[in-house]
């Protein structure tokens, strides 16, 4: 009875395991779509200076050539000529810088320094810390609102929005979002400000006027959605989800989703070249992704992986150069620039 009950097992084992085989081997033969490699054109790796740590968000100012990139891992403003491609100045005392944001009508920049809960203004004319805010808990993405006068800075861990008047460079309101925050958008269409809730799965909408919630939109598919992009131009949103490696379109005047993509591994940063219609999300894994979002579609169009953390991407929207910041090339950070194809 005993051999009956081994053989009959090992009899059923033999046939699952054909049985998964045959999934397998039918999974294998049909992957989908093959995603071609990007193609980009190498111009320049550009030593950045410091340690090789991590780096974070970059602004981009065109009226100063200023490009503007977070050292998080050194606490400092990394300011890159873009004309001259070099480093003009590190700024120091950022404690673990995160987000920048340059806004060339004031001549100033702001930057999250985590490492001390504060929001930092910077004078562009001087490069020069002017004023320092309190930011929340874990300050972290920043997007300014023109018409209000408002900076807005992502609270990460503390599920909230702080909100900073640019004209006394003092925190005047804190919008409660709840849970986890990723990234924060201004929409120059609509003039509110787009929050990614990644505990909710949703985009909040904020009117900086008032700086109060008018619209919770929900992110079909969505897992732990950190970055965001806004084409204010075609009405969309570009959430990129970190717990599923998807990128999410959405439609801000109906709240619908558009479509869902596979996309690089723990995306976070995006970027968008407005006249080539072309976005970039870069991934902490080092890979990137480019798509066509033309005529209201969207398309991937290549992947490649770049260079270990290649996490950070800005585009500058006249030469068309990529800007990848890179924390370690043989052992010292440099800036990758790049060029698309004119597709």
């Amino acid at each position: 009875m005993t051999a009956f009950v081994l053989r009959w097992t090992k009899d059923r084992v033999s046939v699952a395991l054909m049985a998964v085989a045959f999934l397998v081997s039918d999974a294998v033969a049909s992957p989908g779509p093959a995603v071609p490699p990007l193609e980009l054109k190498s111009i320049a790796d550009i030593p950045l200076g410091g340690h090789p740590t991590r780096l974070d968000y970059a602004s981009l100012d065109m009226d100063r050539h200023f490009l503007f990139i977070a050292h998080l891992g050194d606490s400092e403003v990394i300011v890159f000529d873009t004309e001259a491609r070099r480093v003009v100045k590190r700024i120091a005392n950022v404690s673990q810088v995160h987000g920048v944001l340059a806004i060339p009508k004031l001549g100033r920049v702001y930057a999250s320094a985590t490492g001390t809960n504060e929001v930092v203004a910077i004078d562009e004319a001087t490069l020069q810390v002017i004023a320092r805010m309190p930011g929340g808990t874990y300050p972290d993405g920043l997007a300014y609102s023109p018409e209000a006068r408002k900076v807005y800075v992502s609270d990460e861990h503390g599920g909230t929005a702080t909100v900073i008047d640019v004209d006394t460079n003092t925190r005047v309101a804190t919008v409660q979002v709840g849970g986890v925050i990723g990234n924060t958008q201004y929409d120059d269409f609509s003039h509110h400000m787009f929050i990614s809730a990644q505990s909710a799965n949703q985009l909040v909408e904020v009117d900086p006027k008032t700086d109060t919630i008018v619209r919770r939109i929900p992110v079909p598919g969505a897992k732990e959605n950190h970055g965001l992009l806004i084409d204010s131009a075609s009405h969309r949103a570009f959430v990129a989800c970190q717990g599923n490696d998807q990128l999410i379109g959405i439609d801000l005047r109906t709240g619908t989703a558009l479509g869902q993509f596979p996309v690089a591994k723990d995306p976070d940063v995006l970027a968008f070249d407005a006249l080539l219609q072309t976005l970039y999300v870069a991934g902490e894994s080092g890979q990137v992704s480019e798509f066509k979002v033309s005529d209201g579609k969207i398309s991937k169009t290549g992947e490649s992986f770049l260079a270990p953390n290649a996490h950070v991407v800005a585009i500058h929207p006249t030469t068309h150069e990529i800007y990848f910041p890179l924390k370690d090339v043989d052992g010292k950070p440099v800036l990758r620039i790049m060029r698309g194809g004119q597709k």
